[in-house]
């Protein structure tokens, strides 16, 4: 083995350094237009309507079929999410498998199978493929839709609204899609926690009964199988398939956007914002200048640092990790968006770079090294993308459906290479809109209002929530003059206990309990003033992870094997021993009150920033109750969210009963079920 890795070191050094001897400076000269082989497609359509497509492929031993349905986009209202719910619940049983069968079978045969609103997808090895299709076959004529499912999927979906409420991407999609196609479209409804709970198991059956039927379906029939072969399972598996008069859906059409227009929503403490530039574009699937495009948006936000934004953005300015853009066809628009997460204090600058190389993209020719370097990049891309067979399915549908040439697709890469500057030019002047396009940023507002104010000039600023409901200015009202960090941190001790039994309090010890995916998970916690603490969760009444800190050293620990942590970590443990660090906020310069009452759940709350050097925290304090209710620390790592819920008192001192624990894209819900202060602690959970 050694001597292989030797040969083949050797054998990279060698190719190194024949790499090493060539001219970089000159562009090799592109080869002849590749022209693709997709396989020999044919097309038939049985008595039903159903519209069947074949593409023979028989390099390998596998078939894969795409059922894939041609309705209208479809305005959800109050049970907005139904469609969506109706299409995974297809899979989750039949009148005869569980859901758990259906796995079990899929897994023995090594396919796949999968439903959603608008179709079904499965695949095997040819081999197995009557087993394959007495799945899908069953999973499509028999669903069950069992109640327990849809409960369990609605849990799961309200659980994720209520961790993106916190989330910058799913803010910034909820508020996009409504300004610029409208609330009351299907492009732009959002999901509720309403519209959730609406949602019943006839909404789904009904769904499934109206819409899955032949006479809107394509059926798609790709690799080791020919005609004669398909046209029977064709007929013998779909063509006692009932055809119905299915509901039409008219598409409204958004408004055009005439002026820049500017809208921002918050994310508590965030040092980043996500900042986005989009609108509604008139770019067709099949269009005839799609490729060139597509192209010209490569070089603009592509996945490459030779991209302009960012090479800009990142590359030069340094604040972000990544900016893209995308320019995508549909059925009925198009739409373009350039979008990056920067550091907060650049929202405002970001918009104008992004701006300043879209106006780029429009007035100034691109150089021909950079749109070959493109046009390589985008057929290897192209390439790999056909390795997958719903790639395959998905063209062969396009083809059919928009009336595209036969060979559209396999003449791909002949159309890509034809791409010239001027075409490049012109279709940048044709697509790219930066006086007529929505700029959103979404973060701590208090950072982003003015600096998004500022650029706006004229144009007025907009705030909006996680629904995308507009924020009134009026609705933030001002605090008292004589109001200060200190008052409303003497009311909060006050509410809990005051100050005499807070200080009283030398240790506490609270235990909680939540559920991950049906698994009991339980949280400890503990403090010893002046210098321990712990904190371990437990799987299933298994100890899964303990970080401890024993006044000296902190340790954590995980499946029972202990790591000595950084010294700075240690160190930032032991700052934060302190039970009730809101006594040491009195009358302290680094405790601040902001001037205007802000909103949690629908509450006025006075908000609170604590400047602690390295680390930052914002406490929010119910106007009416005094009680923290919300809770944002930020640190170089990142940020995390404290919800606090139902105060309740213990030994004399008011504390949650529940709280949510944000971070990153998680959230865990907890119920405290113990809560000891002052007890007896054994200091060894401190080692």
């Amino acid at each position: 083995m050694k001597k292989i890795l030797n040969i083949l070191a050797l054998l990279l050094i060698a190719n190194f350094g024949a790499y090493a001897q060539l001219d970089r400076s000159v562009v090799p000269s592109p080869g002849p237009a590749t022209k693709l082989n997709f396989g020999k497609s044919t097309k038939l359509e049985l008595k039903n309507g159903l519209k069947v497509i074949v593409v023979e492929n028989h390099k390998f031993p596998t078939i894969a079929y795409s059922l894939i349905l041609d309705i209208d986009p479809i305005y959800e209202g109050d049970k907005a999410g139904y469609t969506s719910f109706a299409g995974d619940l297809m899979r989750s049983g039949t009148k005869t498998l569980s859901k758990s069968e259906i796995d079990e079978r899929i897994d023995f045969i090594g396919g796949s199978l999968s439903t959603s609103s608008g179709g079904i997808s499965a695949g095997s090895l040819k081999k197995h493929n009557d087993e394959l299709l007495d799945l899908m076959c069953d999973v499509l004529y028999n669903p069950s839709f069992p109640e327990e499912e849809l409960e369990k999927s609605k849990t799961q979906t309200l659980a994720g609204i209520k961790s993106n409420k916190d989330n910058m991407s799913a803010i910034e999609s909820n508020v996009k899609k409504a300004l610029l196609y409208g609330k009351e479209s299907a492009y732009g409804e959002i999901l509720t926690e309403e519209t959730v709970n609406n949602i019943t198991i006839e909404d789904c059956r009904n769904y499934h009964s109206t819409y899955f039927r032949p006479n809107v379906a394509h059926l798609i029939i790709i690799g080791d199988i020919t005609v004669k072969e398909a046209k029977k399972i064709a007929k013998d598996r779909f063509g006692d398939w009932v055809a119905k008069d299915v509901p039409t859906h008219e598409f409204k059409y958004p408004a055009p956007i005439e002026k820049p227009t500017y809208a921002i929503a918050n994310k508590d403490a965030s040092t980043q914002a996500m900042v986005s530039v989009s609108y509604p574009v008139d770019l067709k699937i099949g269009a005839e200048d799609g490729t060139a495009a597509s192209l010209m948006n490569q070089m603009l936000g592509g996945n490459s640092f030779s991209a302009k934004l960012i090479s800009n953005l990142r590359e030069d300015k340094g604040w972000t990790y990544g900016a893209y853009s995308s320019l995508s066809a549909g059925k009925y628009l198009g739409s373009f968006q350039a979008s990056a997460n920067v550091t907060v204090g650049v929202a405002d600058s970001a918009f104008v770079e992004i701006a300043k190389e879209m106006e780029n993209m429009i007035n100034e020719n691109v150089d021909e090294e950079s749109l070959q370097l493109t046009k390589n990049l985008m057929a290897g891309s192209f390439g790999r993308s056909l390795e997958n067979s719903s790639t395959i399915a998905r063209f062969a549908y396009n083809i059919d459906k928009y009336n595209l040439p036969a060979d559209y697709y396999e003449t791909y890469m002949e159309r890509l290479e034809a791409v010239t500057v001027d075409d490049v030019k012109a279709t940048a002047k044709k697509y790219l809109k930066p006086e007529n396009a929505l700029y959103l940023a979404v973060g701590d507002v208090s950072v982003t209002r003015p600096l998004i104010e500022k650029l706006a000039g004229d144009n007025e600023v907009k705030e909006y929530d996680y629904y995308a409901n507009e924020v009134k200015a009026s609705e933030s009202k001002g605090v008292s003059a004589d109001l200060t960090a200190t008052t409303v941190i003497q009311k909060y001790i006050d509410a809990i206990g005051g100050a005499d039994a807070l200080k009283a309090v030398k240790s506490i010890q609270a235990t909680g309990e939540t559920t991950m995916q049906g698994t009991k998970v339980t949280v400890s916690t503990a403090q010893l003033e002046p210098n321990k603490s712990s904190f371990s969760i437990s799987v299933n009444e298994v100890e899964f992870m303990k970080q401890a800190y024993n006044g000296k050293e902190a340790k954590i620990y995980q499946n029972g094997k202990a790591t000595v942590l950084p010294d700075e970590v240690a160190k930032g443990m032991a700052e934060d021993i302190v039970i009730f660090p809101e006594l040491k906020y009195l009358n302290n310069d680094k405790v601040t009150l902001r001037d205007k009452l802000d909103k949690v759940d629908g509450k006025d709350v006075y908000v609170v920033s604590i400047d602690r050097g390295d680390k930052s925290e914002i406490l929010y304090f119910d106007a009416s109750t005094g009680l923290i209710v919300k809770k944002v620390t930020t640190s170089k790592d990142g940020s995390s969210t404290l919800t606090l819920h139902e105060y309740k008192e213990y030994d004399g001192v008011k504390l949650p009963s529940s709280y949510s624990q944000q971070i990153g894209p998680q959230t865990m819900d907890v119920t405290i079920t113990e809560v000891v202060i002052n007890g007896d602690i054994d200091e060894s959970i401190f080692d």
